[in-house]
């Protein structure tokens, strides 16, 4: 089933705009979601962010109330070619840096030429981890972590053993090679609520 992230500040327009779609709707929590079934049999299912459970009443304010972002939260987003490492303070961006390297591409050469190439590439993405992890290090503090880029890239800065506290909460972002507007971007959809839609 399709799942949307909405921002906390439209989750009560966008329960409208379901029930004026699907008919009357009634509200219940389960599994620490907020569930509506709508008269036509579509229903929604809504997730806190930073994986926090919902057990409040079963209506849209009570979990707007439960919807504010930690006292204390990170982003880390790693690719090949760059990371973005965040520290924030409820809604207040406090501490962030973006940095890009280099990774050579791929070549079509064979033999030695390839293996070359392909050792190049290892120590080129092993540097950018380094440097993403020495990053990750000095900024973040204790709290949800919220990741993103290429899995086995935020895996490897994440193998850092100053990093060995990190506390990694979904919603996982997927995203391309890091630059100011793709951080500013993830940090919004990290406190956003992941809606799940099942139309009749």
């Amino acid at each position: 089933m399709p799942v949307v992230l909405v921002p906390p500040a439209r989750l009560a327009r966008w329960v409208d705009n379901f029930v004026v779609r699907h008919g009357p709707t009634t509200y219940a929590v389960q599994d620490g979601a907020l569930c509506g079934a709508a008269a036509d049999g579509s229903s929604f299912a809504a997730r806190l962010p930073f994986g926090a459970s919902y057990d409040g009443v079963p209506d849209v304010g009570g979990m707007l109330a439960a919807a504010s972002p930690p006292a204390r939260w990170g982003v880390l987003l790693v690719r090949k070619g760059g990371f973005a490492v965040a520290r924030l303070q409820g809604e207040q961006l406090v501490e962030h840096k973006i940095g890009q390297r280099h990774v050579q591409g791929r070549t079509k050469a064979g033999g030695q030429s390839q293996q070359r190439f392909a050792r190049r590439r290892d120590n080129q993405a092993r540097q950018a981890y380094e440097a993403a992890a020495e990053h990750a290090a000095r900024i973040l503090r204790p709290g949800p972590l919220v990741t993103g880029g290429d899995r086995g890239a935020v895996e490897e800065v994440l193998a850092d053993p100053r990093l060995s506290g990190a506390e990694v909460v979904e919603p996982w972002l997927a995203v391309p090679d890091p630059r100011r507007v793709v951080l500013d971007r993830a940090i919004a959809d990290a406190q956003s609520l992941a809606v799940s839609v099942t139309n009749a």
